[in-house]
């Protein structure tokens, strides 16, 4: 993360939403769903967005990110963690307030020797960085 990014936007960010999740492409995945933990980092910009009134409309909405992953997961059958990650930047970063955002996926549950196996990604709007 650069330090540009860090000194003009607000991150926004929910940690563990865990969900069930029709995801993976081996035999044992496809069986039934699995436990599936996700991480959000949004980035707002803090010019003209700071509230004035303290109210929520003035500010992008923790809400807005839980339907935003919840609706993802419930369209179906997801082979790939990076696809997941992809479909939920796209439809985080068509907000207007979110300038860039981060998206982690791990799967806690497929290796008993393992805690976790996952993604990360990171995408800002064009001319943000």
């Amino acid at each position: 993360m650069t330090d540009t990014l860090l000194r003009h936007y607000r991150r926004l960010f929910l940690r563990g939403i865990t969900v069930q999740a029709n995801i993976g492409i081996h035999d044992f995945e496809l069986q039934a769903a699995q436990r599936l933990i996700i991480d959000v980092d949004l980035y707002v910009s803090l010019e003209g967005t700071r509230p004035k009134d303290d109210h929520i409309d003035e500010v992008v909405d923790y809400d807005f990110v839980r339907n935003v992953v919840h609706e993802r997961i419930a369209r179906g059958h997801i082979g790939l963690q990076e696809t997941l990650c992809d479909d939920i930047l796209t439809r985080l970063l068509d907000h207007s307030g979110v300038m860039a955002a981060r998206v982690s996926t791990r799967k806690p549950d497929v290796y008993p020797d393992c805690e976790a196996v996952g993604v990360e990604a990171f995408r800002a709007k064009p001319g943000v960085l």
